[in-house]
């Protein structure tokens, strides 16, 4: 799956970001931030390794993870405790999905709000 950045503009590079609200709360929220995070999990494995990658403490983190994992019906990261054994962690399957329909919106508000944003962008100083 490809990574889809957020549409920047050729001026200045004006961004489009999403924040998705599923219902009242902060922890009802999946934006940028939370996607950049599953990311770094599906990249590394680890939720500490992803949040350092990401300039976060592992408390953080974790704190992010265990939000969208008590969102959505069943969890979107599986982890397993370290030690010995290693641990580590990974999107389940909902996860992957979480993330490819966040980037599928993302794109298609991008490509929705594109011409608006470079004309609203024009009327900057």
């Amino acid at each position: 799956m490809a990574t889809i950045p957020a549409r920047a503009t050729r001026k200045t590079g004006a961004r489009l970001t999403l924040r998705i609200d599923l219902g009242a709360g902060p922890d009802r929220r999946i934006g940028p931030g939370k996607i950049a995070l599953l990311r770094a999990i599906r990249a590394h494995r680890s939720i500490s390794a992803a949040g350092r990658s990401l300039g976060m403490s592992y408390r953080r983190a974790w704190l992010l993870v265990d939000a969208m994992n008590r969102l959505f019906r069943e969890p979107v990261v599986s982890a397993a405790a370290g030690g010995k054994a290693g641990g580590g962690a990974q999107l389940t399957a909902l996860g992957e999905r979480v993330v490819q329909a966040y980037a599928e919106i993302e794109l298609a508000a991008s490509r929705a709000a594109g011409p608006t944003l470079e004309s609203l962008e024009r009327l900057t100083s």
